[in-house]
Formats: C-alpha cells, structure tokens, sequence
C-alpha cells in the first residue's frame, strides 16, 4: 500500500495539515518522500496512525504519544489491548451518562422520581486528566503536596482559593495586550507564581513548563482563553521571562 498525504487523509477523515503537523513533530514520518517533495505513506505507517488516533481519543497529549510509539519497548499488540479496555471504560461512563440523561427528562416530564443521587450518575471527578502529566514533569511529591493542601481546607477556604485563582487570572487578562516583558506584567506572573507555592513547591523550571503546557495542550488553553482570548500564550511567555530572570 502507497498513498499519498491527501490520499490518506480521506482515507482517514483527517486534516492534511494534521499529518503535516504529525510530520513536523517527528510524530508520524512517511517511509517515503518522493524527490518532488509527495508524502508517501505505506501500511506499516497507517498502522501507525492508528494506534496514535486512539491515543488522541483517549485525550492523550501529542509529546505523550510520540513517547510511547517511539520507544524500543513499544509493542503493538499490548497497546491495542490496553486502548480497548480504556475505551471500555470511557464507554461504560458515558453510557452511565446517558442514562441519567434519559431519566432526568422523564424527571423533568413529571414521568418518573428521581434521587439526588440518580442525578449526579455517570459523573467521576475522581480522576484529573492533567494530574498523571503533572506526576511526569514534576514529580509524585509536588503534586501530591498540592492535593493534601486542597483536600485539607474547609468549604470556605476552597472558595476563598477559587476567588483568588480567579481574580489573579483576570489580572493578567486585563494587561495580555502589554509586552511580556514589561514591568507591569513581570509584577502579575509573580502574583501567579507565589499564588503556585502556596500550594506546592514549583521550582522555576517547573514554573516555565507548566506555562509551555498552557499552550501546548488545548485543554489549559481553552480553560485559560475564557479569561480572554490569548491569555495562555501571553502567560507562556511571561512564565518563561520571568524564570529565565531568575535563573
């Protein structure tokens, strides 16, 4: 098999640019380029690109993926049994989901009761999505620390801590618009890395991924852009300015 990059994008029901960007990254690379510059994708590479599109269902990060697919002990077989039991898993919760959808309109028609409990079935904040890349990158202690410290504080705490969480961010919104490096935006991240420690102890190295994180992962992008519309690549650069200061 031998098919062109738009070839397989049709195939596949993705962006020529994603594979462009698979490509780039080192993520997915052709076996073949023509010497007029064609993509050329064989079945070893589409098997590939599989294994990565499951991956990215299951919300995993590109830097993660190229990781796993890349490494000597990568074995093909093991990780399509291991995609099948977490896509079982996530099947399994939003079937749950779904269910509390259908009973919480009969709820609401007057056709059925419904516990406070039923209403709440299928959800699971047990798990953070972010939480098993924050172990990678900073270690089991630093994040551990910062979830005792939040398990710990009372109702009220928990919500004074959202409301400075929250002000620090519109903070920085309000000044996106300046240079990173300015005075001004310099004095807001630090209010954002002290707020940090607090909670944790964050080196600056650590401070500066975790701000490459907010733009590298469209989930803390999106989170953070609510604030205002380029928030994460403001903060990115402004984390990075101002641990590379203080190096």
């Amino acid at each position: 098999m031998a098919l062109k990059v738009k070839e397989v994008a049709e195939l596949v029901g993705i962006s020529v640019r994603t594979l462009h960007h698979y490509d780039a990254i080192g993520l997915l690379q052709p076996e073949e380029v023509t010497d007029a510059g064609y993509r050329i994708y064989s079945g070893k590479d589409l098997e590939k690109l599989q294994q990565i599109l499951f991956f990215r269902e299951l919300d995993f990060p590109l830097k993660r993926i190229k990781e796993i697919v890349t490494s000597p002990s990568f074995d093909q077989h093991e990780t399509l049994t291991l995609h099948k039991k977490m896509l079982l898993e996530k099947r399994g919760r939003i079937d749950k989901m779904v269910r509390t959808i259908d009973k919480t309109i009969e709820y609401r028609k007057g056709e059925r009761k419904m516990s406070a409990k039923e209403k709440f079935e299928g959800f699971d904040f047990s798990k953070n999505p972010y939480e098993a890349e924050a172990r990678e990158r900073w270690g089991d202690k630093a994040v551990e620390e910062s979830k005792e410290k939040l398990n710990s504080m009372s109702g009220k705490e928990k919500q004074e801590f959202e409301n400075k969480f929250n002000s620090i961010y519109r903070e920085l919104a309000e000044v996106r618009h300046l240079d990173p490096a300015s005075d001004v935006a310099q004095e807001k991240i630090e209010k954002w890395y002290l707020f940090l420690n607090t909670m944790g102890r964050y080196s600056l190295e650590a401070f500066k991924g975790l701000g490459q994180m907010y733009v590298e992962d469209q989930r803390f992008t999106k989170n953070i852009d609510q604030f205002g519309e380029g928030l994460a690549v403001f903060m990115r650069d402004a984390m990075a300015i101002y641990a590379d200061k203080r190096k």
